[in-house]
């Protein structure tokens, strides 16, 4: 059941309305890819490699070291929704990330001049010596090194939801045809990540190797510096959704009505509720057909579930005109829908996530007691480099999977994108156990093993992920996205990334619940408890993330065909808009007898 909600409303950099001649389209777009391309490359710099720096230089124990790491990225991701948030209540897309890159730029700087000056670390000293007590950073020296860190988790978690809602945006939703680009654009637009994570986890990782992290840091700086310039070059070009104000007034709005009106009856007929009528010819609603003569119209789907929602659209006769606050648009019900009904397929990403999380912390460490030569000795790879496997992977499977395998299975689906974002989800979601299936096996092996195995044998556990990474990541922002009315976009794209939020999160839970439950009472040592991965565990841990994995996948399994259940499938809507004047579906206070006006 379609319902027409809002018209999309784009305007260009002085607020003129957008002309489809001059603005959008990928020609827009690609300035976007451009920042994303370098954010990732600076943010990607850090991140993966930095549980090495605050092990061996700011001397934090490995399990610490650990959780500031899935900490720091946690809450990147968890910012994203203090980023849709502003976007679409009062920045805009462009002035959120303009604002924000600049503060991401000094966490960046104020982290390569942390990590130049001697005087604001700890002396030097090998945590791995026996023999060596550690100075851990403490004082002045953590609390610089943190507000630098998390200055760059402000401004990076603010930028990423807008990068990919901007991105977007440029793609007109109301026109079948640049609807259709939509799917195409998520694919390039993770080509454009995968490009910026493979330099970031090559060559900047490898400058941060020979040359020090202070200069690592710089080129992450500079890199971001470029993605700026990259955002403003494009402003002459870009459809920019203006904001709506507050997006939660609505949604709140939807509640209070429903809760004043919970002893209304709401019509047992959806068709009724939303036309008024149980003819689907007879028009006895007064709709405005001022848009009529649009070619297109932004619609939303009526779903079957949470009907009690339905009744804050329930039009008592006590007043001529009743408060937003008591009477709201069909629209605004389906939207909180929507969003209710989006949470559970958002949980079942979190698991796939602490995934992640190994992958840029133990199995770092992992890599570290490898023989990481290559050629005879004569090149050495960086254990963070191993990260940049699945990049190298995506880089050539995500061209084939747009050009070959989208065109052939839409010859069997008949869906535009080969198959739907849900099922990408799924396909993701169950081949990610086998990632975490393989790093358990090839630890045990180096654990057995007398000599230092080749750090090529880790190499599958990242090919794995990064195959699963490319059905689930681009799945679900494709998924978000497209449930999202105009005004909303960004944040709902934010919602992505927190499932990126709670995973790493999750897997700091883990590690300190493991090392709880598992500690044995005269050594006080877990399977994650000690700075040695040689004394510790880690392979019965990917062993209990590989159970996570393929339980949380037939979880989803549950939760998708629940979803789509809750989609009328048969029933036509239409809620109307002209300008600012959105009419409300109204129902007469005798609900029972199905009849209602449209107000």
């Amino acid at each position: 059941m379609d319902i027409e909600a809002r018209h999309e409303v784009s305007v260009d950099w002085k607020g003129r309305p957008c002309r489809n001649n001059k603005h959008g389209g990928m020609r827009a777009a690609v300035f976007v890819l451009g920042i994303q391309a370098f954010e990732i490359m600076a943010i990607a710099a850090v991140g993966n490699n930095l549980i090495t720096y605050v092990f061996n230089e700011m001397h934090f124990a490995l399990s610490k070291s650990a959780n500031i790491v899935t900490n720091f990225i946690g809450t990147i991701f968890l910012l994203s929704l203090l980023g849709g948030f502003l976007s679409d209540s009062y920045l805009g897309s462009f002035w959120t990330m303009l604002i924000f890159g600049f503060v991401e730029l000094s966490g960046f700087i104020l982290l390569s001049v942390q990590a130049h000056l001697p005087q604001l670390k700890p002396p030097k000293c090998n945590m791995l010596s026996a023999q060596n007590i550690c100075e851990e950073a403490k004082g002045f020296k953590s609390n610089i090194f943190f507000i630098a860190l998390y200055l760059v988790a402000l401004g990076s978690g603010c930028l990423k939801p807008n990068m990919i809602a901007h991105g977007a945006d440029q793609f007109r939703k109301d026109d079948p045809q640049q609807s259709k680009k939509l799917s195409t654009y998520f694919n390039t637009a993770y080509f454009s990540f995968c490009f910026g994570e493979l330099i970031a986890l090559t060559f900047l990782v490898w400058v941060q190797t020979r040359s020090g992290m202070d200069i690592g840091f710089g080129m992450s700086a500079a890199s971001m510096a470029f993605g700026l310039v990259s955002l403003v070059s494009g402003i002459f070009f870009y459809r920019n959704k203006p904001p709506q104000g507050s997006i939660f007034t609505p949604i709140a709005r939807v509640f209070v009505a429903a809760i004043t009106k919970r002893k209304q009856v709401c019509p047992s007929n959806p068709e009724v509720i939303h036309r008024g009528h149980a003819n689907p010819q007879n028009h006895v609603n007064s709709i405005n057909r001022s848009h009529d003569s649009a070619p297109y119209a932004n619609k939303i789907r009526y779903t079957n579930k949470l009907r009690f929602l339905d009744k804050a659209c329930i039009k008592t006769q006590d007043h001529d005109k009743e408060s937003p606050w008591r009477l709201c648009t069909a629209a605004q019900v389906e939207q909180v829908k929507s969003l209710i009904l989006v949470i559970p397929i958002f949980a079942c990403t979190i698991v796939f996530n602490t995934v992640l999380a190994q992958l840029q912390t133990f199995s770092v460490q992992q890599g570290a007691l490898m023989d990481n030569r290559l050629f005879s000795g004569s090149f050495k790879v960086p254990p963070a480099s191993l990260q940049s496997i699945p990049y190298i992977l995506m880089i050539l499977l995500v061209p084939l999977y747009e050009l070959l395998f989208v065109p052939f299975v839409r010859g069997f689906t008949g869906v535009s994108s080969g198959i739907t974002p849900l099922q990408r989800i799924g396909v993701g979601l169950f081949t990610v156990t086998f990632s975490m299936v393989t790093a358990a096996m090839v630890e045990q092996k180096r654990r057995e093993s007398v000599e230092p195995i080749s750090i090529l044998w880790i190499a599958p556990q990242f090919l794995v992920f990064g195959l699963s990474e490319m059905f689930t990541a681009v799945g679900l922002i494709e998924f978000f996205y497209k449930q999202s009315l105009a005004g909303m976009q960004s944040f709902l794209t934010s919602m992505t990334y927190c499932s990126y939020s709670f995973g790493f999160y999750l897997s700091s839970v883990l590690v300190s619940l493991i090392n709880k439950f598992t500690s044995e009472p005269s050594t006080h040592s877990g399977w994650l408890s000690d700075n040695d991965l040689n004394k510790d565990r880690l392979d019965l841990f990917y062993w209990l993330l590989a159970a996570l994995s393929i339980l949380n996948f037939f979880n989803y399994l549950f939760w998708s065909r629940w979803y789509s259940t809750s989609i009328q499938p048969d029933a036509e809507y239409v809620v109307d808009t002209n300008g600012e004047e959105e009419q409300r579906i109204a129902f007469s206070k005798e609900g029972a007898n199905e009849t209602g006006t449209m107000v």
